[in-house]
């Protein structure tokens, strides 16, 4: 009896003790058939082509920084994503499917790609994590929007950011307006934080 105890305790305590990057992400064993991916593809987000890419030069009104230049893969292949390509204004939310905050607000985020079609893009970047967690996650909570690829931690080293998950707001000329470590977010805050900072009304 003690022993399923014990088994019942393990999970439950390592789910409360936070999402930073002293945990190591769990092993999963994969099979080599893999399921077609839940995720949107990744060409949309650079915009049409021939679009201006930002300038390096800071703005009068003194926007944050650009973001990183990085270059990532897409979850479902094609050409990787160059991070400073992405047609803002865009929400960027850092996340792994071992994180319980990252699990409970990934479905906000969807209902916020769908709210807000044609008004900005949100875009997924998985960290740290195995492909088959990621993937049984977006099925399993019906997550449509793009999603890169992050295993190194990259991005968070750029930002110099430890815990998931991470929010970003980025504007039209691809500089980060917002950085969110609060915490899971629902739909009230993540509408709150796209009418402040990139100016984009959200239908509730």
């Amino acid at each position: 009896m003690n022993r399923r105890l014990l088994a019942l305790l393990v999970p439950a305590l390592l789910a409360v003790a936070g999402c930073t990057a002293t945990e190591q992400s769990p092993t999963i064993a994969t099979g080599r058939a893999e399921r077609p991916s839940p995720f949107a593809d990744c060409a949309t987000l650079t915009g049409p082509p021939g679009a201006a890419a930002p300038t390096a030069s800071a703005p009068a009104d003194g926007a944050g920084d650009l973001l990183p230049e990085l270059t990532l893969s897409c979850f479902t292949g094609g050409a990787p994503v160059a991070l400073r390509d992405i047609h803002g204004p865009a929400v960027v939310n850092l996340w792994a499917s071992w994180c319980p905050p990252c699990r409970k607000e990934l479905p906000a985020f969807q209902r916020l790609s769908e709210r807000s079609a044609g008004k900005l893009q949100v875009v997924g970047v998985n960290s740290r994590d195995t492909r088959s967690g990621a993937q049984s996650i977006g099925e399993d909570f019906g997550i449509r929007f793009p999603m890169v690829v992050d295993q190194g931690e990259a991005l968070q080293r750029e930002l110099r950011r430890n815990a998931l998950p991470l929010t970003l707001l980025v504007d039209a000329q691809g500089r980060v307006r917002q950085v969110d470590a609060t915490g899971a977010l629902d739909d009230a805050r993540l509408a709150a934080l796209v009418r402040t900072h990139l100016g984009v009304e959200v239908p509730a």
